[in-house]
């Protein structure tokens, strides 16, 4: 059916309604309204329902060092117990927690018995060389079963994770090893990606020469391509050789519920990237929550999650909430594309996935491969046991939301547009798949008790059909403890002094006027989304000026891409004249391979302009949203009156 001004909305299937874990609207509203009415009564019910005490906690919300929010702070509890013990104990141990499909086609499967077997010979090792709980551990491994178990590892002795992304250089590794002061490195010989075999092990080498790592006890390695590889006597190790003379049990560490299960690092506006830290209670309550309510999910389902491990996604919807859930999941190492663009639907169809994860930019990809080529179309494959579909990471374009539906969907599957952070431990703003009608586009409504809205800058709502800030007005239980080890960082990025203590997402947003459906309108700093994965435009900044032999200075901004939704584009001035021709594209390739080094491949810039300036005020500050204007290629409408240098835009 379509509103008044042609806004098409799916409504819930009625069977699939019928049979969702929220039924209908109805439900959803109950839902809202309990948490509305009772609001820490709610929290402790699904906490008390949902994650497994060793103490019972008593005190649900601790409000008096705020924004410094606790969580159910006098209950104890272990996160792997939570995901691995409970489920073998009530009668899942043969049941297969893991399908991981290697980049090559190899598919290995584990059960919860297996996993919990794992787990525990490599949290063995981790306390043979000293590791105690609140020591830190970082992890740089590519997709694969071993990445799961040393997370779930890290956790059950009480140590916290902190996982780096495969595709970042050794100077991002080295940053975030001496952000977290770890004692240990996990990683792998070789990660392999569409066909290639890609050096982990000698990134971390280098990152360790770079200085500032000195707390580094050990290397343990996981072998994946059996490659020689250099390994330095004495702090190098193989991981399964040490695993296969552990025991396969574990006692586990029981830890507060506001113990810090892992830090994820995310690029901020300034350079220095956040180590965003994450408790235990709150998160796993609210990622076995999600999964449970977002994903509709089931007992007989298969869920396949997209996402790497390196970022949150990987974190909430593989490594915690499917696995606390007793669910059945695929692990995936390699790329969409390998070896041609149909691998997705392939997988769908060799393991009757029935709920599929992944963000626009896989689905736009994807979309050009199956018009060019009808070989890799969603059509020529049997995608009929999918139920469910999903899209993370940014907003999806209408156009592609209709693709997805239709030809991944064959129509009949709802689409979870989930909207959320690195730093809210999971969804937001989300379809309840049977419940909410849904608008292609929009991420719909808030998640039962999460209380969101749109604010201006001073921190007063704005009426629907105007745009604003987006905010959360309460704490919630999943939410960002702190900025690792920068506590005035973390007060002064999430909850500016003008905002009423409201948490400060960093998105713009608008509600529909007639459904109160919030569409999210994009970054409110300098941040861009690229592909999904967000990058602070100061960072790449001080990569471009760090190639001092060429580099006088530049300035970062995004502009819409078709393909990865924000694309980089760099303006730098450089210490000579200016290039043409192909000695422009040489410099040009250079300073991408340099940012590739430095930051990593995700960074590269799409655009690179040479200029003699860049436009500044009289005091001297870069007017960026003139080269985002540029950027887009369209007019400059905005004033130019304050700018030093008018004619430097032409």
């Amino acid at each position: 059916m379509t509103t008044e001004n042609q806004t098409k909305i799916y409504t819930p299937d009625a069977a699939f309604a019928a049979a969702a874990n929220v039924s209908g609207m109805a439900a959803y509203e109950a839902l809202c309204k309990e948490a509305e009415t009772d609001y820490e009564g709610y929290w402790a019910r699904l906490a008390r329902e949902f994650v497994t005490w060793k103490t019972p906690f008593t005190k649900v919300l601790n409000q008096d060092n705020a924004p410094f929010f606790k969580w159910f702070e006098d209950g104890t509890l272990n996160a792997s117990y939570n995901c691995l013990d409970r489920n073998v104990e009530r009668g899942l141990g043969d049941k297969t927690a893991i399908i991981f499909e290697a980049d090559g086609g190899e598919v290995t499967k584990v059960t919860y018995s297996e996993l919990l077997a794992k787990t525990s010979q490599y949290a063995n090792v981790l306390k043979s060389m000293g590791v105690q709980k609140g020591d830190r551990v970082v992890i740089y491994i590519a997709m694969s079963i071993e990445g799961v178990a040393a997370m779930q590892a890290c956790a059950r002795i009480g140590a916290t994770h902190s996982v780096v992304f495969g595709g970042f250089s050794a100077q991002s590794l080295r940053d975030r090893i001496e952000d977290t002061g770890a004692k240990i490195v996990i990683t792998a010989d070789h990660q392999v990606r569409g066909g290639k075999k890609l050096p982990l092990k000698s990134i971390v080498d280098e990152a360790l020469t770079l200085g500032g790592c000195e707390k580094i006890q050990n290397v343990l390695v996981v072998k994946r391509s059996g490659a020689e590889i250099a390994m330095t006597e004495g702090r190098d190790l193989w991981l399964g050789d040490l695993a296969a003379q552990q025991s396969t049990t574990c006692e586990p560490t029981w830890v507060e519920a506001d113990h810090p299960l892992f830090l994820l690092y995310t690029s901020g506006s300034t350079g220095k990237p956040k180590g965003v830290q994450h408790s235990t209670g709150g998160y796993l309550l609210h990622a076995a929550l999600t999964t449970k309510w977002t994903f509709d999910l089931k007992d007989n389902d298969v869920f396949w999650c997209t996402a790497d491990i390196g970022w949150v996604t990987g974190h909430s919807y593989i490594t915690y909430g499917p696995l606390a859930l007793g669910g059945t999941e695929i692990v995936f190492e390699g790329v969409p594309t390998y070896p041609d663009a149909g691998r997705f639907w392939k997988m769908i169809q060799d393991h009757k996935v029935s709920i599929f994860y992944t963000a626009p930019t896989a689905i736009r990809s994807l979309i050009k491969a199956a018009e060019a080529n009808d070989a890799v179309h969603p059509k020529s494959y049997d995608l009929s046991s999918l139920r469910l579909l999903g899209s993370v990471g940014e907003p999806i374009n209408p156009a592609a939301w209709e693709w997805y539906h239709l030809h991944v969907g064959g129509g009949r599957c709802p689409i979870v547009d989930t909207f959320w952070q690195t730093e809210t431990g999971g969804h937001m703003i989300t379809p309840m798949p049977g419940a909410t009608p849904l608008v292609p586009g929009s991420c719909t409504l808030p998640f039962p008790g999460i209380q969101v809205a749109i604010v201006d800058e001073t921190g007063n709502d704005v009426p629907n059909g105007q745009g604003g800030i987006l905010v959360v007005k309460k704490p919630w239980p999943s939410m960002i403890r702190n900025i690792w080890g920068d506590g005035e960082r973390f007060v002064k990025s999430y909850y500016p002094s003008e905002l009423k203590g409201y948490y400060l997402a960093g998105d713009g947003a608008i509600r529909d006027a007639n459904t109160a459906y919030f569409t999210i309108t994009g970054r409110i700093d300098d941040v861009l989304n690229v592909s999904g994965h967000r990058m602070g435009t100061m960072e790449i900044e001080s990569a471009l000026v760090s190639c001092t032999e060429l580099v006088a200075e530049a300035a970062v901004v995004g502009r819409p891409d078709d393909t990865t939704g924000e694309a980089v584009c760099a303006f730098v001035v450089l210490k000579r004249s200016l290039p043409t021709g192909d000695e422009a594209k040489a410099i040009a390739k250079k300073l991408r391979d340099h940012i590739g080094k430095e930051i990593g491949p995700i960074a590269k810039p799409k655009d690179i302009r040479f200029g003699e300036n860049l436009p500044k005020t009289r005091s001297g500050k870069i007017m960026r949203r003139l080269l985002r204007s540029i950027a887009k290629g369209e007019a400059i409408t905005q004033d130019t009156s304050t700018l030093e240098n008018p004619a430097i835009l032409d």
